[in-house]
């Protein structure tokens, strides 16, 4: 990515939260497109390390990664802020164009019906070294998921963000600790 290091990982992540009450305005904005399931979407961004830096405020579950980003801020942060190269997966792209070509995400297969057998490959070999370079951001996503707060997905969906977002402070606060203390064994 970048010659000084600076690189991170974003994606969008489903806590599934309780189901409206029946007869609720707005009882199906909660309902996931991807999983069927009523539940609530942060975008999760980490260090090439897997360490969580940006955790934001949680949308209902039926909001895209992308028109989530570009709402609540990690768009305007990386765009404002240092310049970072940011790996994405496809529910980014577009994205790039508002922070300056700055997100790099999987490549868009553009295959014609006959392409040649060494394009393919090609494709699916670019889309595995991304693949493999984003993990990082599933295993910050699966520290925050390990909290039983938000395991047990019995909490209130008004308090989520607040849920959310205090997992994720206490979640940096000893990966920066440990960084500074280095290892002591």
């Amino acid at each position: 990515m970048s010659a000084d290091g600076h690189t991170g990982i974003i994606d969008g992540t489903e806590i599934r939260v309780r189901r409206p009450a029946a007869g609720r305005k707005g009882r199906n904005k909660f309902v996931s497109g991807k999983t069927k399931q009523n539940a609530v979407k942060p975008i999760v961004l980490t260090d090439a390390e897997g360490r969580v830096l940006f955790c934001s405020p949680v949308r209902p579950g039926s909001c895209a990664d992308i028109t989530q980003a570009r709402q609540l801020g990690p768009a305007k942060l990386l765009a404002d802020g240092p310049v970072m190269w940011i790996l994405a997966d496809v529910g980014y792209q577009g994205m790039g164009a508002q922070i300056g070509e700055r997100v790099v995400t999987p490549p868009h297969r553009k295959f014609k019906k006959n392409a040649h057998a060494w394009y393919k490959e090609r494709h699916e070999q670019q889309r595995k070294t991304h693949s493999s370079r984003r993990i990082r951001v599933e295993h910050g996503i699966a520290h925050l998921k390990n909290w039983r707060a938000l395991a047990r997905r019995l909490g209130r969906r008004e308090h989520m963000s607040d849920i959310v977002q205090a997992v994720a402070g206490l979640l940096s606060h000893p990966q920066s600790a440990t960084l500074s203390q280095g290892f002591r064994g």
